[in-house]
């Protein structure tokens, strides 16, 4: 697989901004227990369309995994620095965080950030049946393990989930379903070997399918541009750090892969934009019309820096730090 092949750019899509995590694939730390969005359990074979809540993270159906299972490195996001499998400093004795309140306060950005798409009250409630890893040492160092596999395999779900909703393409819809079918199944696994080689096969797979729905989608909504301007200047896998487009016209342009770290997107247009695995770190995106914007995460979308005025797509959830809240 060349590297400018869409699963490539799945596989290697950029982390927020936290320096160090025992994942794999994305790279992403621990986060916090908060209240998140009810979300429920299911089984595979349901296509992408069976529960719209199954991808957000339930916390208070979950013991705690992204603050005890995964790692991070002290840093700008991160006050301390703490290992794979041992419990968050932070961590009460009720498996909540008793900093929630201040976490940016405190230094602690990169657990706002995080987002385990439903693989946390997965892994507790489903694989291990409402187990809880202080119950004994082998529970724990199972439930470990499997997390951020399960993790990895739910943002490929969500993903397919919300291309299934941007093509009306059948033949296109039946890959996408029994891709989804397929990696669900897996996914409910306790087997970490079968788990690893679903996340190895899974992302490539995806990449293709999301690609090909990227591919429709834009040329459905590519405007008559003239021959200059910002979309112009960009391309996969660019390099734009810190580069200004604010007010561009970035519609339906291809930036997946790009690295846009600290870019100024203040006023863009990015609608129809593919920003599959585009790393917005430190972007600015104050205005800028994100609506129908394709493969973009709420992890990604949370490193940036936005406000009020930042237009979203109904999937995404407007990261609470920043300015003027959540929608």
């Amino acid at each position: 697989m060349s590297p400018g092949d869409p699963g490539e750019q799945l596989r290697h899509r950029p982390s927020v901004p936290m320096p160090l995590t025992v994942d794999p694939v994305s790279g992403r730390a621990a986060g916090p227990r908060s209240g998140g969005s009810a979300g429920g359990v299911s089984g595979a074979g349901r296509g992408p369309d069976a529960d719209d809540t199954r991808f957000q993270s339930d916390c208070a159906r979950c013991v705690a995994l992204c603050c005890s299972a995964l790692a991070f490195s002290r840093g700008d996001d991160f006050a301390h620095e703490k290992p794979a499998g041992k419990p968050c400093r932070n961590l009460d004795e009720n498996l909540g965080c008793s900093i929630h309140a201040v976490l940016l306060e405190r230094g602690y950005r990169g657990c706002t950030v995080f987002e385990c798409h439903g693989a946390g009250q997965r892994v507790t409630q489903e694989t291990f049946g409402g187990g809880d890893w202080r119950e004994g040492e082998g529970l724990r160092d199972a439930m470990f393990a499997v997390f951020p596999l399960v993790r990895q395999l739910h943002e490929v779900l969500w993903l397919l989930t919300e291309a299934r909703r941007r093509t009306a393409d059948r033949p296109l819809l039946r890959r996408i379903d029994a891709l989804f079918d397929r990696v669900d199944a897996q996914a409910a696994s306790p087997d970490v070997a079968v788990l690893r080689a679903a996340v190895e096969s899974s992302r490539p797979a995806a990449g293709e399918l999301l690609g090909a729905v990227s591919r429709e989608v834009r040329r459905a909504h590519a405007p008559r541009r003239r021959a200059s301007g910002a979309w112009s200047r960009v391309e996969p896998r660019g390099v734009y750090l810190g580069t200004d487009f604010s007010g561009g016209d970035l519609r339906a342009v291809e930036l997946r892969g790009a690295l846009l770290i600290a870019a100024k997107l203040r006023g863009a247009d990015l609608r129809w934009a593919d920003l599959l695995g585009a790393d917005l770190r430190d972007a600015e995106l104050h205005g800028a019309d994100l609506r129908h914007v394709l493969h973009l995460t709420q992890p990604q979308l949370a490193a940036a820096f936005g406000d009020a005025t930042t237009q979203l797509p109904d999937s995404l959830t407007r990261p609470r730090h920043w300015k003027g809240g959540r929608r």
